[in-house]
């Protein structure tokens, strides 16, 4: 019986992503969200003005792969630069752009504030379109009980 034949990974092929990426996929809310913000309003750090130096990322860019990864439970900086290579999804919406981890995690550290006003504005627009009830959230009721004794602490000697 005959097999399907798939395509060659050594021929050329022509390909736009914006095809590859359908209309209610979520990176196309984040990207329309994105781009109504005024960043500098927000507090964020634009970096890049200066002339000397390698030229820095849009924190436009570095805000929607931080809100994509928060979408998609992906916390780690180091986690967030491998699906930078690997997802289509973030071809599309960083423009074929991959930042290193420690770009990642600078701009988390340097731009916590602002991120905080983010989120207060994410959240008033799901109140404003009815995709959230207000007065309703979750609680992590998890209980830990922890156990530290002088018997089970060893300390080095000095």
């Amino acid at each position: 019986m005959p097999q399907i034949e798939g395509t060659s990974r050594h021929q050329m092929q022509i390909f736009a992503l914006e095809q590859a990426i359908a209309a209610d996929n979520p990176v196309r809310v984040i990207d329309a969200f994105v781009s109504t913000l005024s960043l500098e309003k927000l507090g964020f750090l634009i970096k890049g003005e200066g002339d000397e130096g390698r030229p820095a990322y849009a924190a436009e860019m570095l805000l929607r792969l931080y809100l994509y990864g928060y979408l998609n439970r992906i916390r780690s900086s180091r986690q967030l630069e491998k699906v930078c290579r690997r997802n289509i999804e973030l071809w599309w919406l960083l423009n074929y752009q991959h930042p290193s981890y420690k770009v990642i995690a600078d701009f988390r550290k340097d731009n916590a504030r602002a991120l905080r006003g983010v989120f207060r504005q994410l959240n008033q627009l799901c109140l404003d379109m009815d995709l959230s009830v207000p007065g309703t959230g979750t609680i992590d009721g998890s209980k830990f009980r922890a156990q530290n004794s002088k018997k089970t602490t060893t300390t080095p000697p000095r």
